[in-house]
């Protein structure tokens, strides 16, 4: 028996790194499964490359990614979400959104980098439409510009943010991603691929879940594939509710302790939103999100 941590999965077959740097190739016992990149196992030896994972060792967190189909987790013991976005090609709110939601569930701070921030044409209105967003939460959210391809000044901007801590990478599909890990982690040498220009959306470049080291540095990354839909099927309406921060400063003030907030007499944060104090684009992806975990639940 050892004791390792998942540092890759590629399906049901884990990659497990041991404190001297060896690693094994490892599957979980029977039809099990349930490890994640990031998670302390112990495993038994087999042969001389590969290994059976026995044991999950006590979790700090585990992040999934979940669609109408299934939920799928895929990071474990995080300290931070790096949510990667580009002045082009056009990030979305709403994934943002979903992200952090998720984020907020897991108990992980969240970064936002603003890369591609050379682009001059588009920087300033990107970093406005994501600064308004990052003040509803408190602490707010900090947002930082980059430029992945200036590999010396992304590191020395970054670095600070990382040291100590596990982060977890994610951005949609050309946002640069890959850039910034290389940037980050030289050796990753992570595949990178131009945005597509006519269809204002990049192609995935990563396949699988991977921890890397950062170099120099007391810290790691863990790189997943990039994401065109975040579901959250697997949160229940009050873990909704708490990854709106806006709405929780109100809600207690609403005349029903079960308020849904959509469309209660006496909601305080019905009231917030016809006053503008909460933008009416949260309100409609809250619903949006409370809508498709109903949906599904029906079936």
């Amino acid at each position: 028996m050892k004791q390792g941590r998942i540092i890759a999965a590629h399906g049901r077959h884990y990659t497990v790194e041991f404190a001297d740097g060896t690693t094994r190739q490892c599957f979980p016992r029977g039809k099990k499964s349930g490890p994640a990149v990031g998670d302390h196992v112990v495993i038994r030896l087999q042969g001389e490359t590969e290994g059976v994972i026995e044991e999950i060792k006590e979790r700090k967190n585990l992040v999934y990614r979940s669609d109408d189909m299934r939920t799928k987790q895929f990071a474990a013991n995080v300290d931070q979400l790096l949510i990667v976005v580009a002045v082009e090609p056009a990030f979305s709110m709403e994934l943002i959104g979903r992200a952090l939601v998720a984020a907020s569930h897991a108990d992980i701070s969240p970064i936002i980098i603003l890369n591609k921030a050379d682009i001059q044409q588009g920087f300033e209105q990107a970093r406005d439409r994501l600064q308004q967003l990052a003040v509803v939460y408190d602490p707010a959210i900090p947002v930082v510009p980059t430029h992945a391809l200036d590999t010396a000044a992304t590191a020395s901007t970054l670095l600070p943010y990382l040291r100590g801590r596990c982060s977890l990478l994610l951005g949609q599909s050309g946002m640069g991603k890959s850039s910034l890990l290389n940037a980050l982690v030289p050796q990753a040498q992570a595949a990178t691929q131009e945005h597509s220009i006519a269809l204002d959306a990049g192609r995935h470049t990563t396949t699988s879940t991977r921890l890397y080291h950062l170099p120099n540095a007391d810290g790691s990354i863990i790189d997943s594939p990039g994401f065109q839909n975040f579901g959250l099927y697997h949160l229940t309406p009050a873990d909704i509710e708490r990854g709106f921060p806006e709405f929780v400063r109100h809600a207690g003030q609403c005349r029903f302790y079960n308020c849904s907030h959509r469309h209660e007499p006496g909601c305080a944060v019905l009231a917030a939103l016809k006053q503008g104090t909460i933008h009416a684009e949260r309100h409609e992806l809250y619903q949006r999100i409370l809508s498709e975990i109903e949906e599904k639940d029906r079936y």
